[in-house]
């Protein structure tokens, strides 16, 4: 049994994450490993807060201005994982397939759908983000899962849904035209280039903020997304997962 310590040590000197996992079963749809054998276990890898920002700011993929740096940055340290531990690395990013990531992030932590769509966590708010997952043929050690509830069930104010110009969050759902025209408008300059004002308005997870750098990337990312959906282009383009 490959032991949870060692795979977070080796994870942790790569600037990524872990967040959690879980024992598969049947119907998780995984595909076979490299050698043939069923997926017995998952496990995510990601960021909290701004935890990979220096890491991937170090890279060359953060300065060779090809596509999708990071992508590229997080294919190549989790490929790199997979290899280093005998696992298959899997990715919110480059299907099809698509892999029902937010479902998995369900399944392995306390995280929970919030107001703006978003995955909420009781420690780092909207702070967080999966870049991708290793498959192991053998279960996992995995810690407990702890049962917290979301933050979302005692913020009686949801300064999430009024605070975004546009209005693109309301109980009828997230209104996508909205949101991108704004954020590729001279008005959402602000949205832009330091992050979602709604997402900003979360009280859950403040010190996870991240900081202009940051924010801006993963915003252009998003803008360049929905201008790729509204096309017909599913590519995620370094967003966010």
């Amino acid at each position: 049994m490959i032991g949870y310590s060692a795979l977070a040590a080796a994870v942790g000197e790569t600037g990524l994450a872990m967040r959690g996992g879980f024992l598969c079963e049947p119907d998780d749809g995984l595909p076979l490993l490299p050698d043939g054998r069923t997926a017995q276990s998952l496990v995510l890898l990601g960021n909290v807060g701004a935890n990979i920002w220096p890491a991937f700011q170090a890279s060359p993929e953060a300065h060779d201005g090809q596509p999708d740096p990071l992508n590229r940055w997080s294919l190549r340290l989790i490929d790199a994982l997979a290899g280093r531990f005998g696992a298959l690395g899997l990715y919110p990013f480059g299907g099809p397939p698509h892999w029902p990531f937010q479902r998995w992030a369900q399944r392995a932590e306390a995280v929970w759908p919030s107001p703006v769509g978003m995955l909420i966590h009781p420690d780092h708010g909207l702070w967080h983000a999966y870049r991708g997952a290793l498959a192991f043929a053998e279960p996992i050690d995995l810690p407990a899962h702890t049962d917290r509830p979301s933050p979302c069930d005692s913020c009686a104010d949801k300064p999430c849904l009024t605070t975004c110009p546009v209005g693109a969050f309301t109980a009828a759902g997230y209104d996508v035209p909205a949101c991108a025209g704004h954020i590729a408008a001279a008005a959402g300059r602000d949205c832009l280039e330091a992050g979602c004002l709604a997402r900003r308005a979360c009280p859950a997870g403040r010190e996870g903020l991240y900081d202009a750098g940051q924010a801006g990337f993963h915003m252009a990312a998003f803008l360049k997304a929905l201008q790729g959906a509204a096309q017909g282009n599913t590519r995620r383009d370094d967003a966010e997962s």
